[in-house]
């Protein structure tokens, strides 16, 4: 009895300390069950007018009139639809103390209908229909409102209570004990009530907690860290919105798309942590001046996207050069000046295009001749600008005859173990000088070989060339050839692999195949058969920019890989981000239990190298230790002493 007390008492003070979120929660249970208000203000009113009808006893007719008449008023109520600031706190409380009020008026005059009932009437049959009406009543209630306890223990007093003096005023044995039984009722329905409250409390605040956790969640998703402008993601959803609302409006809408200029430079020269200050800087910059009435975000890497209503073309010029002088200021980090420019491509809608990929890629285009024409300048579509499309058909014919015309050549790229003074290996890279376009960038034609079928020829080739090549090597070093998605599904990959090894005389076991995750998602059948296949002839598989795909784990035992390649993503960060720390630490870890070994790329600082002897990788790979060369830079450099054993 005594903790009951002690916690009737805590339980005001805590009712105090709820959010309003959870009160207004709370509060709507009050509401959740319309149904079982109704039934029971019916048969109450019900039950009290035959009593009262049946003792002809005007007072528990005028009592019986009441609660029909609260009744309905309450029935009113639980049914009317809540208005549109029902979840304000001040609602909620008017809300609160109206329900109060009508449930202790209620519960309080069947309490007293039933004392009347018990003094006024010698009735048995009455008296048992009045008390158990009110008990009744009282049982149910206390579990139907106990979100709201103390509304819950008040009803459950003011329905029960009266029946204790009315037995005891009867002062009958078998009364007596009636009422010490309602007595102990009454307490027992009390640590009921409170106990099934501290349940509902809880189970609400989890909730509300994980509702709030979602709805973050949700922001963040939309929301790109660094800055704190919108992401990719958001920008998209904003951006087609406006387009939605803009015929309505007969107004034009430009979409700038920005690249800082040189970039990599700062990152270079000052380290990612530099990078990063001048990416917040510029965001914040083009937050204030355009935030409030235009959508900027954050696309990825150094690109941004501004959407602004414009009146017209030169309105639209003058927010491009005002976007060029807010990223030309110079930012102050660390002791230094960081500077940087801004490449700007704009796009107009809806004249230059009515739906988001049309205006986007049309901004890209300008964006791709902003940047041909010397950079930190803005220009708008063009429909000439579709001549990127022409070079890609250009290129797309140079590709054909491009291998019978000797324009292509290989470079190597020595992969070194974790001293830094042995090479292990060299991976083999593409180039291409065209007879009209120059050199062109692996970036652009890979894709177009693999679109036009050329990249079948193209692979032979790189294959049988890098097997000769590795054949006059050190017994030890081996070999690494990156495999196309298109290779990798062709049915003839194994035997086209073993009459380049059988042609130069290589032994299979000093052959390594790269195929990247992107790959083995296009066809996981298919790329574990040929994979399998591959093994079979002794040739060893790796499995590059490893971390970037979607489900690398599974394949790490599903797929028949003996070298793990890690991402340069990881690598990058490794001397400042102890999240890429631990990562690749993982990723070695993980790969040395499977009984693979692992490579990191992409090693351009001593820091990084540093660090990737700390987490006991296998092998390592990037400029700070050796660039590409050419097959007789790379024979000087054995005839060294650096290679094999």
């Amino acid at each position: 009895m005594a903790r009951l007390i002690v916690r009737l008492r805590d339980l005001r003070h805590s009712d105090h300390r709820i959010t309003a979120q959870v009160r207004a929660v709370l509060i709507d249970s009050l509401y959740a069950s319309p149904q079982s208000l109704v039934i029971g203000a019916v048969t109450s009113t019900t039950i009290a007018g035959v009593v009262a009808w049946a003792a002809n006893d005007l007072w528990l007719a005028a009592c019986a009139v009441l609660i029909g008449v609260i009744g309905a008023l309450r029935i009113g109520d639980a049914l009317r639809p809540l208005p549109r600031d029902a979840e304000a706190p001040v609602s909620v409380r008017r809300h609160e103390l109206e329900y109060r009020l009508g449930a202790l008026a209620y519960s309080g005059l069947l309490g007293l209908f039933g004392f009347l009932t018990l003094t006024r009437t010698d009735d048995g049959t009455l008296q048992l229909l009045a008390v158990t009406t009110s008990i009744g009543y009282a049982a149910g209630i206390a579990g139907r409102n106990a979100g709201r306890p103390l509304i819950a223990l008040g009803q459950l007093c003011c329905a029960s209570l009266p029946l204790v003096v009315g037995l005891l005023i009867a002062f009958e044995p078998l009364k007596l004990v009636l009422a010490v039984v309602i007595a102990l009722f009454v307490v027992a329905m009390m640590d009921i009530t409170l106990q099934t409250y501290g349940a509902i409390l809880k189970a609400t605040i989890v909730s509300n907690e994980n509702a709030a956790l979602a709805a973050h969640h949700a922001a963040m998703a939309r929301r790109d860290d660094l800055t704190g402008l919108s992401n990719r993601t958001a920008f998209r959803e904003q951006f087609e919105d406006r387009l939605r609302a803009l015929p309505g409006s007969g107004g034009k809408m430009a979409l700038y798309w920005l690249d800082l200029d040189r970039f990599k430079e700062v990152n270079d020269t000052f380290g990612h942590l530099a990078g990063n200050a001048l990416l917040a800087a510029v965001a914040a910059r083009l937050h204030r001046r355009f935030g409030a009435d235009s959508v900027v975000a954050r696309l990825g890497g150094d690109e941004f996207a501004i959407l602004h209503a414009v009146g017209d073309r030169h309105e639209a010029a003058e927010i491009g050069t005002a976007i060029l002088e807010l990223v030309r200021a110079p930012v102050a980090h660390d002791g230094h000046s960081l500077r940087t420019g801004a490449s700007v491509g704009v796009a107009i809608a809806p004249e230059n295009g009515r739906d988001a990929d049309t205006l986007l890629k049309n901004a890209d285009l300008a964006l791709y001749r902003a940047k041909e024409s010397g950079r930190g300048q803005s220009y708008f579509y063009e429909p000439v600008m579709d001549e990127k499309i022409e070079r890609r058909r250009q290129l797309d014919s140079e590709l054909q005859g491009a291998l019978e015309r000797g324009e292509f050549h290989l470079l190597y790229q020595p992969i070194y173990d974790l001293g830094g003074t042995r090479i292990l290996s060299c991976e083999v890279l593409l180039r291409w000088t065209n007879r009209h376009h120059g050199a062109v960038s692996p970036a652009e034609f890979i894709p177009i070989a693999e679109d036009n079928g050329t990249i079948d020829a193209i692979g032979h080739w790189v294959l049988y060339q890098a097997c000769r090549a590795a054949r006059d090597w050190p017994a030890e070093m081996t070999i690494a050839v990156n495999l196309s998605p298109i290779q990798l599904r062709a049915t003839h990959l194994p035997a086209v692999v073993f009459d380049a090894l059988s042609a130069s005389g290589l032994p299979p076991e000093r052959l390594n195949l790269e195929v990247t995750e992107s790959v083995l998602l296009e066809d996981v059948d298919a790329s574990l058969a040929a994979l399998e296949a591959l093994n079979r002839l002794r040739v060893c598989t790796t499995l590059d920019d490893f971390g970037t795909g979607y489900s690398s784990l599974s394949y790490l035992t599903r797929f028949p890989f003996q070298t793990l390649k890690i991402d340069r993503s990881f690598v990058t960060d490794l001397d400042h981000s102890p999240a890429s720390i631990a990562i690749v630490q993982t990723v070695v870890d993980l790969a040395a239990k499977l009984g693979m070994r692992t490579v990191a790329e992409g090693v351009e600082t001593q820091a990084q190298l540093d660090q990737l002897r700390r987490t006991r990788c296998d092998a390592v790979q990037g400029y700070l230790l050796a660039r590409p060369m050419t097959r007789d830079a790379l024979s000087a450099l054995l005839a060294g002493g650096v290679g094999g054993g």
